[in-house]
């Protein structure tokens, strides 16, 4: 193996490089949940590993709001992803726990990253453009923005959005298909979108004949055809009732009641179909999660999703980027601040609204607020296999399985338009239900013509189908763990990661308890946490 440069093991390093950049057998660029599975995996096979994560926080969405695992089938869910659940259950003091406190999730990836040896980078942003140098098919360093550089002879992309893969040369695409590019029946535009939909009719413009804001357009395009939209984000809200562990919500600046126009509308056409307003759960979805807290998540036709604000995410630079994260904070805390404030919204719920609040003790260094967007797809790479709806389907066995995912094939809605009838619907969700179905190794590579030696295990290469199944977190750290693996095995070999030894990465994978098949005689023989709700709902995602 490489000589090794390296701090005291686990050491948070934000002083400037050497003069001479140490040299890696691996740097992972993105401190997500999937990053830092990459990067002790690796670290335990011997390998020198850097982990550069461009903000303060590491997890991501793991310790960022969502803490209601989507594990679809528990038993699938295997190897150091399995581990990191079974140590936060001795925490809470059960088996194992599918639902933490962020900061406990947090805590808990940090002691892990102290066991191997891992130096870990953060507040470093790869220099946006000119981040990446490469030697013919081979990167040989990157670049931060601070102007430190990372030398290695792999490097593993585990970012959401793709960034140093982006540099790197490599084909990427965002958006969705159409139904004839793969041959995918649920590509494309949707012909019917049943869920998270308006339950009553409500008019999409306003007195003066315009669009009621938070209204994208007219028609939702052609049905299975491709287009650049993308599946909505928002924050996953960590939110109590305990009065003790409170602060209200926030109101967000340059506040105006006027955008959320559309769903007073909703909200008064539901109190003339019903006779009564709207329940808080009928607007979004507060998950109960350990300390008395909730993972809240969107629900319904107008709640936290930030339908058609994140089209231009994907491909963009920073500013822009900086620019969407604060005005889906504008949105999502302008709804919140709407339905426990605004006079047009019955007292009723109003009251039951203002029995909330953001957990005092989450997220203490962002006023309460999550500091990571859930940035459900971004960029996905084109690489040497495109994971596609028979992938998931029909097709659910491969020879250089990974591990298994086994989540409903799962998007938010993409657009908000005036339907024929002169009402606002939504377009976009799909919710289909898959079995087991393993993934094979081949979506984590780039074609072999343009990079040789990077892993992509969370901007992977799939369609908008099949990564609406693949993107759930469980799934991120279980390829993370193979993309670790594979890196050690190639940077000591010195050849590219699309040679190395298949079979002896599975059983090193299996070693650990890693799941790379599906036998219907497997159970979980761990309980989940008491009073858990285990079922697959429509809006836990």
């Amino acid at each position: 193996m490489l000589h090794r440069f390296l701090l005291a093991a686990g050491l948070w390093s934000a002083a400037l490089a050497a003069p001479a950049a140490p040299e890696y057998d691996l740097v992972v660029y993105g401190g997500t949940a999937s990053g830092v599975m990459t990067a002790i995996s690796a670290a335990r096979q011997g390998a020198s590993v850097a982990l550069i994560e461009p903000t303060g926080h590491l997890g991501g969405m793991v310790t960022g709001g969502l803490s209601a695992t989507d594990f679809g089938r528990k038993e699938v869910v295997g190897g150091i992803a399995r581990e990191f659940y079974r140590r936060l259950g001795k925490v809470y003091n059960e088996p194992i726990t599918w639902y933490p406190e962020p900061h406990v999730a947090e805590r808990v990836l940090n002691e892990m990253l102290k066991e191997p040896s891992v130096t870990v980078f953060l507040n470093s942003r790869l220099r946006e453009k000119t981040g990446v140098e490469k030697d013919g098919k081979r990167i040989r360093s990157i670049t931060m923005e601070d102007g430190r550089s990372f030398t290695a002879r792999v490097f593993a992309d585990c970012g959401y959005e793709g960034d140093l893969m982006a540099q790197a040369g490599v084909t990427y695409t965002w958006g969705r298909e159409g139904q004839d590019e793969f041959g995918e029946s649920l590509a494309g535009v949707r012909e019917r979108t049943p869920k998270h939909q308006f339950k009553v009719n409500v008019k999409a413009r306003g007195a003066d004949g315009k669009l009621l804001p938070e209204i994208q357009g007219t028609g939702k395009g052609v049905p299975g055809s491709a287009d650049r939209k993308v599946q909505a984000y928002n924050f996953r809200l960590c939110m109590t009732t305990n009065k003790d562990n409170m602060v209200p919500f926030p109101k967000p600046p340059d506040y105006d009641p006027a955008r959320y126009e559309l769903l007073a509308r909703m909200i008064e056409a539901h109190v003339e179909k019903e006779g009564r307003p709207p329940r808080v759960r009928d607007l979004m979805h507060p998950f109960r999660i350990k300390g008395g807290k909730t993972d809240t998540n969107n629900n319904g036709a107008f709640s936290t999703d930030y339908i058609g604000g994140n089209w231009d995410y994907p491909d963009a630079d920073y500013a822009t980027r900086e620019k969407i994260w604060q005005e889906h904070y504008n949105y999502v805390a302008g709804f919140l601040w709407f339905l426990s404030h605004d006079e047009r919204v019955p007292k009723e719920l109003r009251d039951e609204m203002n029995r909330w609040g953001l957990a005092k003790d989450e997220f203490t260094d962002t006023n309460h607020w999550p500091r990571q967007l859930y940035v459900r797809e971004a960029r996905r790479m084109r690489g040497e296999y495109v994971m596609t709806q028979a992938d998931i389907q029909t097709s659910r066995t491969k020879e250089d399985s990974i591990g298994m995912g086994s989540y409903n094939s799962d998007s938010h809605n993409v657009q908000r338009i005036e339907n024929e009838q002169g009402f606002a619907e939504n377009e976009g969700d799909m919710q289909v239900r898959v079995e087991p179905y393993e993934i094979p190794y081949r979506i984590l590579l780039p074609k072999r013509e343009e990079v040789e030696n990077l892993l992509v295990p969370v901007t992977l290469s799939a369609t908008h189908v099949a990564y609406s199944t693949l993107r759930m977190e469980p799934v991120y750290m279980i390829m993370g763990q193979a993309a670790g693996v594979a890196a050690q095995m190639a940077a000591e070999r010195g050849i590219p990661v699309h040679d190395i030894d298949i079979r002896a990465l599975q059983a090193v994978l299996r070693a650990s308890g890693g799941v790379l098949t599906y036998d219907e005689r497997m159970a979980d023989e761990e309980a989940v946490p008491a009073g858990a709700d285990n079922r697959q709902t429509t809006a836990v995602r």
